[in-house]
């Protein structure tokens, strides 16, 4: 399959916006900043640093989304023109054509088991590690789908899941992209879960992962905008997770309440700092109420319940 990467360059004091915008078009990126090198250099790894690197500008920084053939490229910049203008913003867009071979397995080399909360392992299928008795381990090969767990928004929202969920719980993922919430769920003890992406190369993964977790029989995965296409029959949810972008967050919050069990709890996350406030008087005003947070770097995860009997 043909890829086209679309790179936004910008300076690091733009960088949360700028990743904010990029991530209405795919939330999967590939940033680039060299501006805390010199930290690097005064451990046992700076001496492999690239000399490029070294030579960078620590004021430079890049983020790239990657956007498949069928989609239109056109309207993806036209879109982040017209975001980048609305925040003030004039930077410089470049696209790249690519080979799905040339980056969907090269970076499989830097993606290893991870440790997540107090039982959680993400292994990558390739890997192998010493799996303790407790441990709920999750196999995850995120393919061409965002969720590998090393991003700061699927650690906040896995442990939240952790946290929150209890046995018995029937889970709504939203945008489930790799399928690795669903797959946690199910895992940690959701009588079952429905996930849901908009992407329909997301939802290829997220069931292929699903299989490979051996969790078919509690994770159904389907395309759907939002709540659009969402099994009614399912509902009410007593588990919500929403792993999106604020913008999108806002959008949901009026209706997500109608698919929620009086009780339920709501995690959302992908959400910018600085856009905090915004997610959490949606959602407020949506009937939730705010019951827990964690942060992780510039990232935001938000627990919400919906109270009543």
């Amino acid at each position: 399959m043909k890829w086209t990467q679309i790179k936004t360059h910008c300076r690091t004091s733009e960088l949360s916006e700028v990743s904010a915008v990029m991530s209405m078009i795919d939330p999967g990126l590939m940033i680039e900043d060299y501006s805390d090198i010199e930290e690097n250099l005064m451990t046992v790894y700076g001496e492999l640093i690239d000399e490029k690197i070294l030579q960078s500008d620590r004021n430079a920084a890049s983020v790239s989304v990657y956007v498949p053939e069928e989609r239109d490229l056109s309207s993806c910049l036209a879109f982040l023109e017209e975001r980048f203008a609305a925040c003030g913003l004039s930077l410089f867009v470049e696209t790249i054509g690519l080979d799905e071979e040339d980056w969907a397995n090269n970076w499989k080399e830097f993606y290893k088991p991870q440790r997540i909360g107090e039982h959680i392992l993400v292994l990558p299928p390739w890997e192998t590690c010493e799996i303790k008795d407790d441990d709920v381990v999750i196999v995850m090969d995120p393919g061409m789908a965002f969720g590998t767990g090393t991003h700061e928004t699927t650690r906040l929202c896995l442990r939240m899941l952790e946290k929150h969920l209890k046995k018995g719980d029937r889970m709504l993922d939203i945008g489930t992209g790799s399928g690795i919430l669903a797959i946690a769920g199910a895992k940690l003890g959701a009588e079952y879960v429905k996930a849901y992406d908009i992407d329909a190369v997301a939802v290829r993964v997220a069931k292929e992962n699903v299989a490979a977790n051996g969790v078919e029989d509690k994770v159904s995965c389907a395309p759907s905008d939002l709540l659009r296409g969402v099994d009614k029959k399912a509902a009410p949810f007593s588990f919500v997770c929403a792993n999106i972008v604020a913008d999108i967050l806002v959008r949901l919050a009026p209706d997500v309440g109608a698919y929620m069990a009086p009780g339920a709890k709501l995690a959302a996350a992908g959400i910018i700092e600085g856009r905090r406030e915004d997610v959490a008087k949606a959602m407020t005003d949506g009937g939730l109420t705010l019951i827990d947070e964690a942060k992780e770097n510039d990232w935001v995860v938000l627990v919400f319940e919906k109270k009543g009997a």
